[in-house]
């Protein structure tokens, strides 16, 4: 299985869902590949976030390897499920759908934990502290919630 996250730079919100999916895959020797993408230009090549690097180190989740790249058409091929962070980055990834397949795979992250809701993770970009670390443990339930109903019973 191959998953996607995706957000809108690739530096806080999509790499910390890699990070945490990463982590426990590691943990439990899952058969699983992950990635993330942003659906803008603006990051690509960095690092993630500084404050969501430090955050992420203090959970025990290092996401420094990480480098932002730009969401492909061929990411379609290459993932099995692509999540994305919010609904503006959903319309941007299905805008990209060359047809119902590729559409088929792109959902919110968050439905995984709330399903139908259609919730969005919130960026902490421009937040502070309190910002960031809501998202982190968002995603970790996320990640927790995702593994069970994939099967693999976190």
């Amino acid at each position: 299985m191959r998953i996607l996250m995706v957000c809108l730079g690739n530096i806080c919100r999509s790499p910390m869902a890699d990070g945490w999916l990463r982590h426990r895959i590691q943990e439990k020797g899952l058969p699983i590949e992950v990635d993330s993408a942003g659906t803008a230009n603006y990051h690509v090549g960095e690092q993630p976030d500084p404050r969501m690097r430090k955050f992420a180190k203090e959970t025990g989740v290092s996401i420094d390897s990480l480098r932002a790249r730009q969401f492909v058409v061929a990411d379609f091929d290459s993932f099995d499920r692509i999540f994305v962070m919010d609904k503006s980055n959903l319309a941007n990834v299905l805008r990209l759908a060359r047809n119902e397949a590729d559409k088929a795979k792109v959902a919110l992250y968050l439905n995984e934990l709330f399903p139908g809701e259609d919730r969005e993770v919130p960026d902490p970009y421009y937040g502070n502290e309190h910002d960031f670390r809501h998202v982190i443990e968002l995603l970790d339930t996320t990640t927790n919630a995702f593994l069970r109903n994939a099967g693999f019973n976190s």
